[in-house]
């Protein structure tokens, strides 16, 4: 059940900004871009692995994860994991978005957008043999997808490896390109990946005790709640993150 005392005021913010996203039965999508835009010029020459899908595709997983846990908040039941859990994969997908929307020029943020598409078509082709699943006539498996992509970058010149983004350095990178401080978004999302892969140390640097009592001759139980003063900058700095994609994508998509 939610702690007493717990003052959820500082996720009101966010929570009202998510709330304005919820249509009916339905999500807020991010516009296509237009035709004569940046962002689809950006988008021209990569086909169907534009950055646009990514970044809507991001940030509707955001809102949803965000959503999710305004629900809970609402019903009375916030447990010491799930805020962190909920809005790391808020945190997540908006710096994603974030980071392909950002990039010193148009090389870049081509080059960034393949590196993801990569990593998503070969995690498909990892789905596809777990499962046995074989594409229908004309189809191709994710292999072939990952093949496809590096060929794609190989004719438009993009120089470097297709490598994995890996999530803390491109978390870093976005929150430095939106001016938030690297380090201090990148210790709030650490504490949220702890707590989402069940990690012991963030009970102790993140949780707040409440209660205590022998648990056996060498161990003690320990009563956790959400500590807000630790939640409250992981909220702040997703909150930033949302703000910062919505008035980017619209300039991006809208504007030459």
């Amino acid at each position: 059940m939610t702690p007493p005392g717990f003052k959820y005021a500082y996720l009101q913010p966010l929570f009202a900004d998510i709330e304005r996203l919820r249509g009916k039965g339905a999500y807020r999508q991010l516009p296509a871009p237009r035709p004569s835009s940046s962002l689809a010029t950006d988008d021209a020459p990569l086909g169907p692995y534009d950055a646009s899908t990514l970044i809507r595709n991001s940030f509707t997983a955001a809102v949803a994860h965000a959503d999710a846990l305004r629900r809970i908040v609402l019903h009375g039941e916030v447990d010491p994991s799930s805020p962190w859990t909920l809005m790391r994969g808020t945190l997540e997908n908006l710096a994603t978005a974030t980071w392909l929307l950002g990039g010193n020029d148009r090389a870049e943020r081509r080059h960034r957008t393949l590196r993801l598409w990569r990593e998503d078509m070969r995690n498909r082709a990892q789905h596809e043999e777990d499962t046995n699943h074989v594409p229908g006539a004309g189809g191709k498996t994710g292999r072939e997808r990952v093949q496809d992509i590096d060929d794609l970058a190989s004719s438009l010149g993009i120089q470097g490896r297709l490598a994995k983004p890996e999530a803390g350095k491109l978390i870093a990178e976005a929150a430095s390109g939106i001016g938030l401080q690297p380090r201090q978004v990148s210790a709030a999302w650490r504490a949220a990946s702890g707590f989402a892969h069940g990690r012991y140390w963030p009970n102790l640097r993140a949780s707040m005790l409440r209660d205590a009592a022998p648990g056996g001759p060498d161990h003690v139980l320990m009563a956790l709640v959400i500590d807000e003063s630790q939640h409250r900058p992981l909220t702040q700095h997703t909150h930033a993150f949302l703000k910062h994609v919505q008035s980017r994508y619209t300039m991006r998509a809208t504007a030459h």
